[in-house]
């Protein structure tokens, strides 16, 4: 009788070491590492690390989100261990030994056992790894890994950091080159005529890099209007008609809109009715009084219920006068397609359309949460709408929100709203981009606002 065939880790090793000199960029590497491992050692959940960048790549995952709290949770656990463990062999991690600030959510995010196999001199495209940084490879499963094990995940992350090494990609110039590359240049014979030629580049240079420019962003933008009168439901039913087409011109006291009357003409008749029963059982107690004193008390009731009643009446009528809208002032009703809002029911205070006078038009803008750079006051604004992108409207900033507000595709920005300087023929609703213009900085700052940024926010992780 033939056995079945027998798991060899050696040969897994050899395979794994095929592949990783066969990869063909680090990417590939790193997918290598945080998924095929498995090969060697049981585990659900990996993740390769580097102290400069943080989480590199996630097992089962094809893009990592370095906000997600997730990651910020695990890029604080392998800093942690590789503090503790520094560049010694792969060993299970025992997380009484961690930072309490660590432990607190571990059940949370991964499964009981832990091993960390520690990275030494690894460089590449966003992480550097020597003597005075780290790098790691953390392993979770659902039991602790042998000492076999752990010294077969020693062998092949040796033999994959090699292979990480020699991969063009990482071959590329880096910070850490530059100290030499300065001392090359120093050591070239120097020549005057040399030397001022370099002077004057570099002079040139410094002159262009600190030149002065106006500090701008772009942010979607359009024209919408300065002071509308917003025109809300007055009372919850469901809009039965419209008098008024979308983008229309319309007078004051004009009728808009009107709701279902039915349910309001019911419930007033209603209310007429019982406040007829009501007067007609106070007369009758009043002709009883005549008769019989004792009636008398019943007179007091009798009269409270018949204002009631009146009161109850009143307020309806009101509703059935309100369930028709008109114009508060004359204007362009502005408004959705009428066919989505005949037949659905709405709330008190629900916005069904806007009221503006064809010359009240401004310019609104959401500038991104990234882009948020100090405007001053009356600060200039030039929209470019795509439907006449060669005669942009100028304005200056009325104001900027102080807090961002969420947008319907989901992100954040801070709504800007500027006034038009003269008259324009555009309406209301175009879309295109707008141009903020902030004060004077130097070109070099101009140009790597943005990249700060993102070097300011990948520094603090």
């Amino acid at each position: 009788m033939n056995a079945g065939p027998v798991f060899n880790p050696l040969l897994s090793l050899l395979e794994l070491a095929q592949r990783a000199r066969a990869a063909g960029s680090v990417n590939e590497l790193a997918f290598l590492a945080v998924n095929d491992s498995r090969a060697l050692a049981p585990y659900r959940q990996s993740a390769l690390w580097f102290g400069v960048g943080g989480i590199h790549t996630l097992s089962g995952v094809v893009a990592v989100e370095s906000n997600a709290p997730y990651v910020q949770w695990l890029t604080q656990l392998c800093r942690a261990l590789a503090e503790q463990h520094g560049s010694a062999t792969p060993v299970n991690v025992d997380p009484a030994q961690l930072p309490t600030t660590v432990t607190a959510a571990w059940d949370e995010w991964l499964p009981q056992y832990v091993a960390w196999v520690p990275l030494r001199s690894v460089r590449g495209a966003t992480a550097s790894v020597d003597a005075s940084s780290s790098a790691g490879l953390l392993l979770a499963g659902d039991s602790a890994l042998g000492a076999e094990q752990l010294a077969l995940l020693a062998e092949w992350m040796d033999i994959w950091q090699h292979a990480w090494r020699t991969s063009p990609e990482t071959a590329r110039w880096s910070a850490a080159d530059l100290p030499q590359a300065l001392r090359n240049w120093w050591r070239v014979p120097l020549r005057s005529t040399r030397w001022r030629r370099r002077a004057v580049v570099a002079a040139a240079v410094l002159g262009i890099l600190l030149f002065p420019v106006h500090l701008s962003v772009l942010a979607p933008g359009e024209l919408v209007a300065a002071n509308p009168a917003t025109i809300r439901a007055p009372l919850d039913g469901v809009i039965a008609e419209f008098a008024v087409r979308p983008n229309q011109t319309v007078t004051a006291g004009q009728s808009l809109f009107s709701f279902d009357q039915a349910p309001v003409a019911s419930k007033l008749d209603v209310a007429r009715e019982a406040l007829a029963t009501a007067q007609a059982e106070y007369r009758q107690a009043a002709q009883l009084v005549l008769n019989d004193p004792r009636a008398k008390a019943q007179l007091a009731g009798l009269l409270g219920r018949v204002a009631e009643k009146q009161a109850q009446a009143a307020f309806l009528e009101g509703q059935a006068q309100r369930s028709r809208v008109q114009a508060p002032q004359a204007g362009i009703a502005l408004f959705d397609d009428p066919s989505e809002w005949i037949g659905r029911p709405v709330q008190t205070g629900e916005r069904i359309m806007q009221i503006a006078a064809p010359n009240d038009v401004e310019i609104e803008a959401w500038v991104p949460i990234g882009d948020a750079i100090p405007l001053p006051d009356k600060a200039p604004l030039h929209l470019y709408l795509s439907a006449a992108p060669m005669t942009p409207l100028s304005g200056t900033l009325r104001y900027m929100g102080h807090r961002a507000t969420a947008r319907p595709d989901g992100t954040y920005a801070y709504r800007v709203r500027a006034k038009i300087d003269g008259a324009t023929a555009q309406r209301i609703g175009l879309k295109g981009t707008a141009k903020l213009v902030g004060d004077r900085v130097p070109l070099v700052y101009w140009m790597l606002r943005r990249p700060l940024a993102s070097i300011r926010q990948f520094l603090a992780l």
